[in-house]
C-alpha cells in the first residue's frame, strides 16, 4: 500500500523520538507534518506511475487529471468500493470532438482504450460547461463512480453506474445514467455537425467500442469524470 512507505516510518521516528511528552499542540503540528509528507509521497508515486504508462499507441491524458483520478482510485480501493485495477478517466475539460476517455489497466500500467465520449445535451455544445445530479436535467454529473452490471436496454448492452459522491452524482442509478453505445458518437457525426452528438446525461460511446469497453470495466472498477470547474476534498465527498 502506497501509504505505508519507509520514509514515513523514518519521519515518525524522528517526530516522536525527540520528546516523549507530546503536547496537544505538538500532536497537531506532527499530524500536519505527517499529512504533508504523505502527500509528497503519494504525489511522487503518482508521477512515477504516470511516467511508466505504456500509451499503447494512444495519447496520454494530462498529468493533472490523471493525478486526481489516481488519488481517488487509491482511496476507493482502500475503502473496498472498487475491486478491479482498472481506471476509466473522462476529461470533460476537452472538446467533445477529441478522444477524451481513457481506460487504463493499472496492474500493467497500460492504456487499453482511448475513445470519443458524449456529454449531456444540457451540459453544453462542443464543450461541457454545466453539470447536475437532478433527474431529467439531461446534464452530465462529475466525480467518482463505481461501475455496476451490464444489462440489455434500448441502446443494446449498457453498463450501470453508481455515483460515489453525495450531492454530485449519487443519483446516477436512479436517473438511469449508464454507459452505452450511440451512433451520434462518431467521427462522421462530428464532420456533419461540427461537434459530437449529445446524450441525456450518459457517457455514451462509439457503438463499435461499447461492448469491449464495458466488458473490461464492469463490476466494481473506478470511473472518474473530470472538469476543472469543480474542486473538492475527496475524503469528505466520497460515500463511506
Amino acid at each position: 500500500m502506497i501509504y505505508k512507505i519507509y520514509p514515513l516510518l523514518v519521519f515518525l521516528l524522528l517526530s516522536f523520538g525527540k520528546d516523549t511528552k507530546s503536547t496537544p499542540e505538538l500532536k497537531k503540528v506532527t499530524a500536519k507534518s505527517f499529512a504533508k509528507v504523505e502527500k509528497i509521497t503519494i504525489d511522487a508515486k503518482i508521477e512515477s506511475v504516470y511516467s511508466a504508462l505504456n500509451p499503447n499507441n494512444f495519447k496520454l491524458p494530462e498529468l493533472r487529471t490523471f493525478s486526481e483520478a489516481l488519488k481517488g482510485f487509491y482511496l476507493l480501493k482502500e475503502k473496498g468500493l472498487i475491486h478491479k485495477d482498472i481506471l476509466t478517466l473522462i476529461d470533460f475539460s476537452l472538446s467533445s470532438n477529441t478522444k477524451r476517455l481513457w481506460v487504463i489497466d493499472l496492474s500493467t500500467n497500460t492504456i487499453l482504450f482511448q475513445s470519443l465520449v458524449a456529454h449531456g445535451r444540457n451540459t453544453g455544445e462542443e464543450f461541457a460547461t454545466a453539470f447536475s445530479n437532478i433527474n431529467s436535467s439531461f446534464k452530465s454529473s462529475l466525480g467518482f463512480y463505481s461501475t455496476g452490471e451490464i444489462y440489455k436496454g434500448k441502446h443494446g448492452s449498457s453498463l450501470r453506474l453508481d455515483g460515489l459522491e453525495k450531492g454530485f452524482n449519487d443519483n446516477a442509478r436512479e436517473r438511469g445514467v449508464v454507459m452505452h453505445g450511440a451512433d451520434y458518437v462518431s467521427e462522421s457525426f462530428i464532420r456533419e455537425h461540427k461537434r459530437l452528438g449529445r446524450s441525456q446525461g450518459c457517457p455514451a460511446l462509439p457503438i463499435e467500442l461499447t461492448d469491449e469497453i464495458i466488458q473490461t470495466i464492469k463490476d466494481k472498477s473506478c470511473l472518474f469524470i473530470y472538469h476543472p470547474s469543480r474542486t473538492f476534498t475527496m475524503e469528505e465527498k466520497l460515500i463511506s
